[in-house]
């Protein structure tokens, strides 16, 4: 996770989206999936996180981008 958006609407002042990097280097946001609680409290930025989606759109980027859970460091 690279870069955290401010909220808009409902979710001002707290998170809106997170920006993150594959590991091939694609960047893409994810804005949905979070709870209030992580809204106010967002994953550190350099944090591993899982996501899930549903296929790759034509540029490669996953579709419909959803945040799971932030992934624990062995």
């Amino acid at each position: 996770m690279i870069r955290h958006w401010p909220g808009k609407g409902k979710y001002e002042g707290i998170l809106g989206a997170i920006e993150v990097e594959t590991e091939d280097k694609k960047r893409f946001k994810i804005g949905t999936g979070f709870s209030d609680s992580e809204r106010r409290n967002p994953p550190v930025i350099g944090s591993t996180i899982t996501y899930k989606y549903y296929g790759l759109t034509n540029k490669g980027l996953p579709r419909f981008a959803s945040f799971l859970r932030i992934r624990k460091s062995h």
